[in-house]
């Protein structure tokens, strides 16, 4: 979970992480689920009490931070990032969003009664899980994305269902999210901890740790497991998933995976008595959703210059950021654009 936001279908346990560096995503067009990148930003940006970041009007400004600095640090490494939206959720979320807003109203609680007690650490940890992200949030993000030059897709429904499409088109080369899902919609390279990269402290430890970017391949999830993409559904299915987060009583990914090795698929399982299905949830539907998606084939994607000046004025005299931090980060990435644009120069000489 990050910031309350549930992370999907688990399969952590089946899939081999490589790492890779920023570095090595060089040239590369990734496509970010926004809505994860953003709930991130949302719970770790934030005030060592664990209150987001704010301006002088009190409007939230860790997500414009988060989209600046790392996307910035994209564009240095030479990556080509395009974000994509939420748009209406599936019929079929309304359970997990109810119980993710519970989630957040005991979040809540606790970090009153955390603060009370003076106990900040706490106060942080329960904090991080209250991130609420509001419509205008993501239009201010948006905004930014615009004049950065960074292009943006708005989805009809998943965010990370219009991703995983755009990698399948061969428009993108990755998608980038901390949730597996995108690997169920058929994305066949995902990137995990691409916004989230870099020195971290560990939840409720004093401790820092390296966070580096990893690669999963569909392909290979596949293959090492002896599944169908069907098959890696039916599997999400199984142990949970955003359309049924409960997932069938008792059922963790490895007992999961000997299930469908026997059955081959959900429903012979289900009609096998292997597993005992909730009559009330349509399973055949939450397999259409991640098979066959709702997406948008009409989208383009351009990347523009950064436009320095209205940068400064949006964040700077809108939301009270630092003009000497905002301008030094784009300088930087000014110069390495300069430097990139030298390299084939050098080059003709060896």
């Amino acid at each position: 979970m990050v910031g309350g936001h549930y992370l999907g279908v688990n399969l952590k346990d089946l899939v081999k992480h490589t790492p890779i560096s920023l570095e090595g995503l060089g040239g590369r067009i990734l496509a970010i689920d926004g809505y994860n990148a953003l709930y991130q930003f949302l719970a770790i940006i934030r005030q060592p009490d664990g209150t987001p970041l704010r301006d002088s009007k009190g409007r939230v400004t860790s997500h414009l931070s988060g989209i600046f600095y790392r996307t910035i640090n994209l564009l240095e490494a030479g990556v080509k990032p395009v974000y994509t939206f939420d748009g209406k959720p599936p019929e079929m979320k309304a359970e997990e969003i109810s119980r993710r807003m519970e989630t957040k109203e005991k979040a809540k609680e606790e970090y009153r009664k955390a603060i009370e007690r003076g106990d900040l650490k706490a106060a942080r940890k329960h904090a991080q899980a209250t991130s609420r992200l509001s419509s205008e949030m993501v239009e201010q993000s948006k905004s930014l994305l615009n004049l950065l030059g960074v292009p943006w897709v708005q989805a009809p429904s998943e965010g990370e269902a219009q991703a995983a499409y755009m990698a399948m088109k061969g428009d993108a080369w990755a998608v980038a999210s901390q949730d597996y899902d995108s690997l169920l919609f058929g994305a066949p390279r995902l990137v995990r901890n691409l916004t989230i990269s870099g020195r971290r402290k560990l939840p409720n430890k004093p401790v820092y740790v390296s966070i580096e970017p990893e690669l999963v391949e569909l392909e290979e999830v596949l293959k090492e497991n002896g599944l169908t993409r069907e098959m890696l559904v039916d599997l999400g299915i199984l142990i949970g998933t955003d359309f049924n987060p409960e997932g069938f009583k008792g059922i963790g990914p490895k007992k999961a995976l000997k299930i469908l090795k026997e059955a081959g698929s959900l429903e012979a399982a289900l009609e096998r008595g292997l597993v005992e299905g909730d009559r009330g949830i349509d399973y055949g539907a939450i397999k259409e959703i991640f098979l066959k998606p709702t997406v948008r084939g009409d989208y383009s994607l351009a990347w523009g210059g950064t436009d320095t000046e209205g940068i400064v004025e949006y964040l700077c005299e809108g939301f009270d950021f630092s003009p000497e931090r905002i301008r030094a980060a784009l300088a930087r990435l000014e110069e390495k654009g300069k430097e990139k644009r030298r390299q084939p120069d050098l080059m003709r000489w060896f």
